[in-house]
């Protein structure tokens, strides 16, 4: 598995925060929808978003007996509202107010006889403003935005082909816009002790039964103003003893003692001979780690591909 370094861009890290909160934010909105009219899934999985050819989509979210999809179209600059009756509907992404993005959301959502209601508060933000309420202007960049939907095109690759190796029970890659990260979860099948909760701005009940089970996670976090440097993580619930200390690869990735998780610069990949597999080393290094330490059934649980792990690409297409 390789790649040119030119598939990785570089990211705007020392000037694009304004862009990540606008995004991060109204993502919220759209993902508030999506969360409000489609029937919950077991570990939250009714609620991210998904990668697209433009930026990041709901999926099809059902209403009465049609249905509706919303789209950041990021190379576009706008939110699409499309709906299975034919309706169609766009909200600009341009520097603005959360409560004016939010507004025209709802507006935008009416004008195609589909009228919604969403809970305003931010999720997952300590000390979060309603989006009704949030008045101020906020920058934004399109050329920033499109840099990080190209990251998240790119990880989201190497993720699903992580993901092909397990045969046991995994989430789809998908984004979750309360703590605006790309993220892949493994299950080991075994119950895990209860969620200790205490996520801001998210319900106790919630966080419990995302993590019901025992997980390894990775994923790939943007980074914020308080700390701009994008990376790449990866995790287990509950932590195996020894964790911290598991030699992984590669040698960029360390262990980040506040969160209980290791991380690997983004910055890392973007200096590589093969991005790709550098990505996929570390995903696949600390994956092995935690489910060693924590005694998962590996061989049950993990697989490989009938004739190498590029197998389906060599195969005749009809």
């Amino acid at each position: 598995m390789s790649s040119s370094n030119s598939s990785w861009p570089e990211l705007p890290v020392a000037d694009w925060a304004d862009t990540i909160e606008a995004l991060h934010l109204w993502s919220q909105v759209a993902g508030k929808i999506r969360l409000g009219y489609s029937p919950w899934l077991n570990h939250s999985w009714s609620v991210p978003l998904y990668v697209s050819t433009s930026g990041l989509r709901t999926s099809l979210v059902p209403y009465g007996s049609e249905g509706f999809e919303l789209s950041f179209d990021l190379l576009g600059d706008t939110l699409d509202v499309r709906t299975t009756t034919g309706g169609h509907a766009a909200v600009p992404l341009a520097s603005q107010s959360t409560a004016t993005f939010h507004a025209n959301v709802l507006a935008a959502m009416a004008s195609v006889d589909m009228p919604v209601t969403i809970n305003p508060m931010p999720s997952e933000i300590a000390d979060a403003t309603p989006f009704d309420d949030d008045t101020d202007v906020r920058p934004y960049d399109p050329e920033h935005a499109r840099a990080l939907w190209r990251a998240l095109v790119q990880t989201e690759r190497v993720m699903n082909r992580f993901r092909a190796d397990f045969k046991g029970k995994a989430s789809p890659v998908h984004f979750f816009w309360g703590s605006f990260d790309l993220a892949v979860t493994r299950f080991s099948g075994r119950e895990a002790p209860p969620h200790p909760g205490g996520i801001p701005n998210f319900p106790d009940d919630v966080a419990r039964e995302a993590y019901s089970h025992e997980v390894t996670s990775a994923g790939f976090w943007p980074g914020n103003r308080d700390s701009p440097d994008p990376i790449f993580y990866s995790y287990a619930y509950p932590t195996p003893d020894g964790f911290s200390a598991a030699e992984v690869q590669p040698a960029e990735a360390f262990w980040l003692d506040a969160l209980g998780e290791f991380a690997l610069p983004y910055a890392a990949l973007v200096g590589a001979d093969d991005p790709d597999a550098t990505l996929l080393d570390f995903f696949t290094s600390t994956h092995a780690a935690a489910a060693d330490l924590a005694g998962w059934d590996r061989m049950g649980l993990e697989c490989a591909h009938p004739e190498g792990p590029d197998w389906w690409q060599q195969r005749p297409h009809a």
